[in-house]
């Protein structure tokens, strides 16, 4: 049997919500603009391009705006990587068709246009407030991940901090389509239980990801999640996000050997790091086939606890 600690730091600051990533600033280049008199009112149309290479290479995301005045009448947004390769489309020709539709119906009716494209706000999920979040990831609710995201919530509680369990396997979880339409506004197209999730990950100050080794890597379940998280890297690029999170690894293999977790670590660890948390280390637990209960092995309680508070901050007291 091998367990094995990983990377384990001795200094971790408590977590603020106060302090978030900077917004990510693209190249912009303005490509179209138009002043357009109808109503009796002056608007103009403006098209820009925004270079995004530096977080994907070759992404451009292309920004029509219909402003009058200093109010924004209607945004349309699409971006390069929207479009396979067997779409006759591409998002510069798009974007060129858009302004000159728009330019049709402001002279046209402005009013109706105004009915019909009133700008929106993007929705973000609202970070909840738990101090520990825990992602099960075993769809057996009975199974050691499973007491290995008690002894993690109990840590938690010992420290007189708040905790709670996500079960994906138990959730609507759509599966990401790649549709790299949350890079335009920074929220999925889909609104289903992933809400929750992000808002629970984006108020945590500890992430940990519990995971058995599924065909040497995650769970299915699991793995919608950690997917559909990618609207939620959108939004931190384009809106910023929380700093200083922490994020650990606990995982269980049914086989012997450390080379049964390369796969599975490396998928959780690109995971923690695309949302901005830090991977500070791992708890691996191999042979449990043989073991059956982890509960039996020594010490192994204790360990998950001590990497739990570790990160979780001083014991927080009670208010008077």
């Amino acid at each position: 049997m091998l367990l094995c600690l990983k990377n384990i730091s001795l200094n971790a600051g408590f977590f603020s919500s106060a302090i978030r990533v900077p917004v990510m600033e693209p190249i912009r280049y303005l490509i179209r603009t138009s002043d357009i008199s109808a109503g009796g009112t002056r608007y103009t149309l403006a098209l820009q391009s925004e270079d995004f290479s530096a977080m994907y290479p070759g992404m451009v995301r292309f920004t029509l705006m219909v402003t009058d005045g200093e109010r924004m009448i209607a945004v349309f947004r699409t971006n390069s990587f929207e479009y396979s390769p067997l779409v006759p489309l591409a998002a510069e020709k798009v974007a060129l068709q858009k302004a000159e539709e728009w330019e049709r119906e402001i002279r046209n009716n402005p009013l109706v246009f105004m009915h019909n494209y009133q700008q929106k706000s993007p929705v973000h999920p609202a970070a909840s407030e738990s101090d520990l979040v825990v992602i099960q990831g075993s769809p057996r609710a009975d199974g050691n991940c499973s007491i290995l995201a008690s002894w993690a919530v109990d840590a938690a509680h010992e420290r007189g901090r708040t905790a709670q369990v996500i079960y994906p396997h138990d959730m609507d979880i759509r599966c990401c389509i790649g549709c790299y339409q949350c890079y335009n506004t920074g929220s999925c197209v889909f609104d289903d239980d992933m809400t929750g999730i992000i808002g629970a990950i984006k108020g945590s100050s500890l992430l940990v990801v519990c995971s058995p080794v599924y065909t040497n890597t995650v769970p299915g379940g699991l793995k919608l999640a950690i997917d559909r998280c990618q609207a939620y890297h959108a939004e931190r690029v384009l809106s910023g996000g929380p700093t200083g999170q922490h994020g650990l690894i606990f995982s269980v293999a049914g086989r012997k050997g450390e080379g049964n977790f390369n796969c599975t670590t490396k998928v959780i660890s690109a995971f923690l790091s695309n949302l901005g948390i830090k991977p500070e280390g791992e708890i691996l637990i191999d042979h449990v086939d043989a073991i059956r209960d982890i509960r039996t092995i020594a010490g192994l309680e204790q360990n998950v606890k001590e990497k739990v508070k570790q990160y979780l901050g001083r014991e927080k007291l009670p208010d008077k």
